[in-house]
């Protein structure tokens, strides 16, 4: 294993050079705020909604215990600064740089997708009735049985958007994320068998079920909304982080692949430098290959023998052999 070399590459001393490799996966990063942008303002597709499907759509329209501006705070700032926190005790900016990137990524891929399944599938939300009649006089059309829909235009578009749960992903995104990455930091599974590290990486997985239990209890989602969201976030996480970082299990999974790879690389070119500081002898500094001399018993006319080394080439063997003739 490399030598370990924590405090020697900080923001200042290699932060460009670490930015500059992965430009790409910032730029894509980019792309993906642009695309969740455009999913939130099209139209989501309208699924029919029959008069008798307005029972279990019929719930109190309530106001979010946990409120959208709340979600970026708990699913990307709260795991930042932790993963902040760890890169001031150690100055390692390969460990700040890939969480970060992977915690980015975690949560907009699953933004990305949740939001286009919310757009095609069209789920109405539990609330959808007070949406769609806030005065509570139901329309209905004669021929086809659907509702008329006379509310707010913005508030019947977010009726309309029931699957999967946004909060829901995004925080198992964010906090999945954190968990895998405090597993790996704190070597949850060294095989020692230490449970109270267990309590805390499932800390941030339990803030996020609270905050999918919120989404239910508000009858803003049915319950299939945030099991499948839940399930989107910790999938894309776990993707996200696997990608940067060996599992916490592994005796390397305290850091980043790119880390060890640095180490690995570093290693090598020291070892080419000193091989090539240290040449044994001219005619190897000149470039003839070892493996062509070996070892031979020189005999002199006073029957003195010596040990001495000649080129053990097949050409130059027969030109010595033609000369002795």
């Amino acid at each position: 294993m490399p030598e370990i070399q924590l405090g020697a590459h900080t923001v200042k001393t290699h932060g460009v050079k670490v930015a500059r490799v992965h430009m790409h996966d910032w730029l894509i990063l980019l792309l993906l705020v642009v695309i969740e942008g455009v999913l939130n303002l099209i139209e989501p597709f309208h699924r029919f909604v029959g008069e008798d499907m307005l029972t279990d759509l019929s719930f109190p329209l309530k106001a979010n215990t946990v409120p959208f501006w709340a979600v970026p705070i708990i699913a990307i700032i709260l795991p930042f600064f932790i993963i902040l926190a760890y890169y001031f005790w150690r100055r390692d900016v390969y460990d700040l740089h890939h969480a970060l990137l992977g915690l980015l990524y975690s949560v907009l891929l699953t933004g990305v997708l949740t939001d286009a399944i919310k757009d095609a599938v069209g789920r109405p939300r539990p609330d959808f009735f007070w949406r769609c009649f806030p005065d509570g006089v139901k329309v209905i059309n004669n021929v086809t049985m659907g509702v008329i829909c006379h509310g707010d235009a913005q508030v019947i578009k977010e009726g309309y958007k029931s699957f999967p749960s946004g909060h829901t992903s995004w925080s198992f995104a964010g906090l999945g994320f954190l968990a895998w990455y405090l597993s790996g930091k704190i070597r949850a599974f060294d095989r020692r068998g230490h449970v109270a590290k267990l309590c805390i990486i499932l800390l941030p997985l339990l803030l996020a079920a609270l905050v999918a239990i919120s989404r239910v209890d508000d009858y803003w989602h049915h319950w299939q909304d945030v099991f499948a969201a839940g399930l989107l976030g910790l999938v894309i996480s776990s993707l996200c982080y696997l990608q940067f970082f060996p599992p916490p299990h592994d005796p390397e999974g305290w850091g980043p692949f790119a880390y060890f790879q640095m180490l690995a690389d570093s290693s090598q070119n020291d070892e080419s430098s000193s091989n090539t500081n240290n040449c044994l002898g001219v005619t190897n500094c000149l470039g003839v290959r070892t493996t062509e001399m070996e070892t031979v018993y020189m005999h002199s006319d006073d029957g003195e023998a010596g040990i001495g080394l000649r080129e053990s080439n097949p050409m130059l063997d027969s030109m010595e052999a033609g000369r002795r003739r």
